[in-house]
């Protein structure tokens, strides 16, 4: 029998999944960050939140959104929500099983004097960072139920039926460690009568919609997770009839969507965006269940252009052919976490430009336009033409198709693929020429953005200060960073990018094919955010964007210091990249790009050059089988950029917060003469990949974490040295923080690097004594 709330009416019904929380004028991230500074006491703290909160509600309410999204809404991330609300807290952090306060909670996020950090690591395949639980001997048990809280909040604020948003129990644990993925039915069984709970009581509160966010399905399953999957659903109908669940799934195809229909849920959510077409192919081949809903996810929420509204009404006349609109709910792929707020603030941009555009608010329009349009108004149909117009003039901008790009792009097959020596050969004319010590001390490049270096560029960005008087101050803090390493002791040198905004931005700024928004700020992690750059033309490089300040830099100094570039594969990912070409069309640009400036900076005698590569994971593809054409890539673009330098020029790369166990090999290809990788905030379980498999270049494993206020001891991070050489060969490690320094302190900076150039020296010694037993 039909459940009263899901009753078929002439109006295809309209949903979100999920909204920016960081506000039009990142009102979120300003609010934290004056709480974590002691600017505001926890009151004003939350009061302030709920006001932020309770405008995105009003303004998907204004956008006229059936089914709007609660529990979206964080202090920090969502993952650590739901760690926190099942009282799952590490043993380090001294619970006694009490309530959870914002001390404990940021503790948690960002570490405090007596416990680390837990790790943080890149949700799926996207730029947003989430803390990653710690499970160990835990009794879950509800320490408080968000979705229910936040329910109450929309529905007494603002007289909105909300639709509670929950991280699934199976992704939870799939995103989760602290324990063997053999036991992972066991421990869903702990956690089960949990969900359950929550969800009994969301029911007994009048709530009619749930969605289950269930992201790790696209991965891959296997017959045993079907089977968890299965019982897991399977308890929750049983236990909370009559509650409609949507299980939603996002950035990929479900499969096999066969078995995923057969679960005992009313909706199931599926990305037609990402999913490569698989997943209207499967419903054509299967039909679709008369009894469910589907969540059809037809709108990017990942990426900011005007959808083709009438490619957008095409697929939904294919999906109605098996699926009655009356059980269509209308959606973004994804939760718009991923994209800004909104384009009205963007005044500065061309206005053909401007009109392709499309943020969070925007989406939400379109989902209605998309609705109006299958309802047949008039309205729609002028907002359809006005839609299509906007594409079509965007679409002939004459810089989209560029023939000297696509003459270079050509020319890419009569390019050398290597370098002119192999690494074993490049190591020894490299060694005679940098005379550098055992086990190496450098960083990774950024040093503190201070409020006065931050203030120092916007007066120049409106023209109080000319380009000489900002050129000046650049310089200045140039001098005083050199000076600060080598009172350190550091080995290898960087100038400190205090002229840069964002390592992608910076570079978006000195390329032909970019565009730049005034307010298109995302959120990475925590309060950090990003205003991704955005690609909507070809890529071209246009005049040297490093040289003048690595050149003034090394001229201060007779230590190597490191030219620093960000790599090709890291400016696709963490840019807006224009949607009709490939991903790998796209970074073979940029690589072309880089290429001219990696040889600028060595023909000026820079020849210690960084090109960074911190998102090349973030990219991999989801599904495994894909996992081997995107590496193939990715490696060649950046050996397009780097693999024409010197045998004795030495190519650094870095890359951070990201598993990297299943890609050593590719990591190898890359070829880079030395590479940095992130270990200390997972606690050192990246070594066990060098347990396992071999790798001969040079590489660094972060010893200490720099998204922590914290500065860990000399004994900490010498553990953490100790451990990296009992695999690796100590001629081959050197010695870094895990990450750039921009976020940090001046004095925390100090305190850390000098900790970390002490143990670095505790470590030379006893290498050389382990070298002489």
């Amino acid at each position: 029998m039909e459940k009263e709330s899901c009753k078929v009416t002439n109006k295809v019904k309209v949903s979100n999944l999920g909204y920016p929380r960081i506000g039009k004028k990142r009102e979120w991230k300003k609010t934290l960050e004056a709480f974590w500074a002691g600017k505001t006491n926890e009151e004003e703290f939350r009061t302030e939140m709920a006001g932020i909160q309770l405008q995105h509600l009003k303004t998907q309410q204004e956008a006229g959104i059936d089914l709007i999204p609660v529990n979206d809404f964080t202090f920090y991330d969502h993952v650590l929500d739901t760690a926190v609300m099942f009282g799952i807290v590490p043993p380090r952090y001294a619970y006694d099983g009490g309530d959870i306060g914002l001390d404990l909670y940021f503790a948690m996020a960002r570490g405090n004097d007596e416990a680390t950090a837990c790790e943080m690591t890149k949700w799926f395949n996207t730029n947003y960072h989430y803390i990653v639980p710690e499970i160990g001997a835990q009794t879950p048990r509800l320490t408080e139920n968000k979705p229910l809280e936040a329910y109450r909040f929309a529905k007494s604020q603002a007289g909105i039926e909300g639709k509670p948003v929950i991280l699934g129990l199976y992704t939870f644990l799939k995103l989760s460690k602290g324990f063997a993925s053999a036991d992972i039915a066991k421990i869903a069984a702990r956690f089960l009568p949990v969900y359950v709970q929550l969800l009994q009581e969301l029911k007994q509160e009048g709530v009619s919609w749930v969605q289950i966010d269930e992201p790790a399905i696209v991965t891959g399953i296997n017959e045993s997770e079907l089977s968890l999957l299965n019982t897991i659903y399977t308890e929750i109908a049983g236990s909370v009839p009559g509650l409609n669940i949507i299980l939603q799934t996002y950035f990929e195809a479900a499969e096999p969507l066969e078995a995923l229909l057969k679960l005992p849920v009313q909706g199931l959510g599926l990305d037609f965006v990402h999913d490569g077409g698989t997943n209207l192919a499967s419903i054509e081949r299967l039909g679709w269940p008369e009894d469910k809903w589907l969540g059809a996810g037809i709108i990017d929420g990942r990426n900011i252009w005007r959808s083709d509204l009438d490619a957008k009404l095409q697929l939904i006349e294919k999906l109605s052919v098996h699926v009655p609109l009356d059980r269509l709910i209308l959606q973004p792929s994804c939760s718009l976490l991923h994209v800004p707020v909104t384009v009205q603030g963007e005044v500065k941009l061309k206005a053909t430009v401007k009109a392709a555009l499309a943020f969070a608010d925007e989406k939400l329009r379109e989902l209605g336009l998309l609705a109006a349009a299958i309802e047949g108004t008039g309205e729609a149909a002028a907002a359809l033409t006005a839609s299509r117009e906007a594409l079509t003039a965007f679409r002939a901008l004459p810089e989209r198709g560029r023939k000297d790009v696509a003459e270079q792009v050509l020319g890419l097959a009569d390019l050398p693929d290597q370098r002119s020596l192999p690494f074993a050969e490049r190591l020894q004319v490299q060694q005679e020429k940098w005379q550098l010590p055992l086990l190496p001390t450098t960083t990774i490049g950024s040093f503190p953005q201070t409020v006065e270096v931050r203030q120092a560029r916007l007066k120049w960005r409106k023209g109080v200060w000319n380009q000489e008087r900002y050129d000046g101050f650049v310089r200045e803090q140039i001098e005083d960073a050199i000076t600060f390493q080598e009172k350190l002791g550091l080995d290898v040198l960087v100038h400190g990018e205090f002229e840069r905004t964002d390592m992608v931005e910076f570079f978006g700024e000195k390329l032909d094919g970019y565009l730049f928004t005034s307010n298109g700020w995302v959120q990475s992690y925590g309060s950090r955010c990003v205003k991704p750059p955005v690609i909507y033309a070809d890529i071209a490089f246009t005049q040297p964007m490093t040289v003048k300040e690595s050149v003034y830099a090394q001229s201060l100094t007779s230590l190597p210091v490191k030219g620093m570039l960000t790599g090709p594969v890291t400016i696709l990912n963490w840019s807006f990249v224009r949607d009709d070409l490939s991903r790998e069309a796209v970074a073979n640009q940029i690589a072309l790009a880089l290429r001219h400036e990696v040889k600028a900076l060595e023909d000026a005698g820079i020849e210690m050059i960084q090109v960074d590569e911190p998102a090349i994971r973030e990219g991999l593809p989801l599904k495994a089988e894909d996992h081997e054409a995107y590496l193939n890539w990715a490696v060649k673009s950046f050996r397009i950029a780097t693999n024409h330098v010197k045998a004795t020029t030495q190519i650094h790369t870095h890359m951070c917060y990201s598993e990297f166990n299943d890609m050593i090999d590719s990591i190898s290809a890359m070829d880079a003469d030395v590479i940095s990788i992130e270990t200390s905030r997972s606690h050192g379980e990246l070594i066990v990949s060098f347990e396992e498999q071999e790798y001969d270049k040079g590489i660094g494993l972060g010893v200490y974490d720099i998204h922590s206020p914290r500065v860990p001891a000399v004994e900490e991070m010498t553990a953490n040295i100790e451990r990296a050489l009992r695999v690796l060969d100590p001629e081959q490690f050197w010695i870094n923080p895990d990450c750039g320094l921009k976020t940090r302190g001046w004095q925390e900076t100090e305190d850390a690097l000098r900790n970390m150039v002490k143990a670095a020296a505790i470590a030379r010694e006893n290498a050389g004594v382990s070298a002489t037993k």
